[in-house]
């Protein structure tokens, strides 16, 4: 992306194989007309349609017009207000319950250890599973299903979805599917059975749901956004973790700041829910490390009419693509942009279209707010009660990780000796 912004400038189009062309912007104007573009003109949903057969045709990221804002509204109450509240006590626990196992003077990947404990908050918020033989099951199932997942990018291509026998990954995928759903939709069935009155899981909220019509969701929406949280808010969130270690690690002073702040607002005992809005200095190394790691590099929008955008008129049929990675380093908006300086964020407020790691418009992603509550609770408690240092001689590269872009080898780290 960079080699071809130096070599053709700020618009760009890619071509691959039986999709459309995809023209990459990273000007915040032109930014700005994507987003706010109407939803008739520009699909985000079509654009991402090689997702459907890993989330279902009724993931939120994939509706457009209609049926995407009904399913927004419906899914928009469990990630707000007081419900991160009740949340936050898991999010602690899960990263407790992962550092104690950690060992000490031996390298390890940070990035398995974080997919572990974001896999076991989703498991806990959204599908309310308790521990025992139905949390194993689900998590083993899940677990070499996400790994097969981000496996290869070639899996991406429409192309090479095809089941061609037992050697090819996609004939596990499609049986670990099956497996997964038949788990979910048995869930699903005891759930509608029973009360849920008392229940504060994500799932439990969405069986209750109701659209303005007094409809419910049905049993394959649920399923269908049960997978599409699970898959964009648990390697999602595990891969920008292990980012900020890294950024942590590499910039001793940020690091000290970040552990002086935890100390002046947490003190000695666990994060609460009261300390979460006081750690400034930690959401915006959060943010920083958003700019300069974005976990996915660009988001698109598929444009059903001919659209101006910029100084470019682009045709129908094609993709406008607004590239997170490209925009977050434009010199004139980010100064020393590849320098990692969290005070860029500071008590400041982001123009929306420089800076957007949760994509934008009526688009930006819902679990926003969840996603930088459980990492700042994870983070708090890490920093607080371990010393990590890296490994020496280990360079970090991003690598690909299905759509996400990953450190490479799991960023391997070293936790001192207490």
């Amino acid at each position: 992306m960079r080699k071809y912004a130096q070599e053709y400038g700020e618009c760009f189009t890619l071509r691959w194989l039986n999709t459309p062309p995809i023209a990459f912007f990273s000007d915040p104007v032109a930014i700005k007309q994507i987003f706010t573009a109407s939803p008739e003109r520009a699909l985000a949903g079509r654009g991402n349609v090689v997702l459907k057969p890993i989330l279902g045709e009724n993931s939120v990221l994939l509706l457009d017009g209609a049926r995407h804002k009904r399913e927004r509204k419906l899914l928009m109450p469990p990630f707000h207000g007081e419900r991160m509240r009740l949340y936050g006590e898991i999010m602690r626990e899960a990263a407790d319950r992962s550092i104690d196992n950690w060992p000490e003077e031996h390298p390890f990947p940070i990035h398995e250890r974080m997919q572990a404990i974001t896999l076991d908050i989703i498991l806990r918020t959204v599908f309310g599973v308790d521990e025992g033989a139905l949390l194993q099951k689900l998590r083993s199932l899940l677990i070499e299903f996400l790994r097969l997942v981000g496996s290869s990018p070639l899996l991406l291509i429409r192309g090479l979805q095809v089941n061609l026998g037992p050697l090819t990954s996609w004939q596990r995928i499609g049986q670990l599917g099956h497996e997964i759903d038949a788990v979910l939709y048995e869930q699903i069935a005891q759930r509608k059975a029973a009360a849920q009155s008392g229940r504060t899981d994500i799932m439990a909220m969405l069986i209750e749901a109701r659209d303005e019509d007094g409809r419910p969701m049905s049993d394959q929406e649920l399923r269908d956004e049960m997978i599409t949280m699970l898959l964009a808010g648990h390697e999602t969130t595990a891969t920008s973790l292990s980012w900020v270690v890294h950024r942590l690690l590499q910039n001793p002073d940020v690091l000290e700041k970040v552990r002086a702040e935890l100390q002046h607002v947490v003190g000695g005992g666990p994060i609460r829910a009261e300390h979460i809005s006081e750690l400034e200095y930690l959401d915006a190394t959060i943010k920083e490390t958003a700019r300069l790691n974005p976990i996915i590099p660009a988001v698109v929008r598929y444009l059903e009419q001919p659209t101006r955008i910029g100084a470019y008129e682009i045709p129908a049929d094609c993709v406008a693509a607004p590239c997170i990675y490209l925009t977050h380093r434009r010199p004139e908006l980010w100064p020393e942009p590849e320098t990692f300086n969290p005070d860029r964020f500071v008590g400041k407020r982001v123009d929306p279209y420089s800076f957007f790691p949760f994509g934008g418009g009526v688009r930006h992603c819902l679990g926003a707010a969840f996603a930088t509550y459980e990492m700042k609770i994870v983070l708090a408690q890490t920093l607080s009660r371990v010393s990590l240092r890296p490994v020496p001689g280990h360079t970090v590269r991003v690598v690909r990780r299905s759509i996400t872009f990953a450190p490479s080898e799991g960023m391997p780290v070293i936790r001192e000796a207490a």
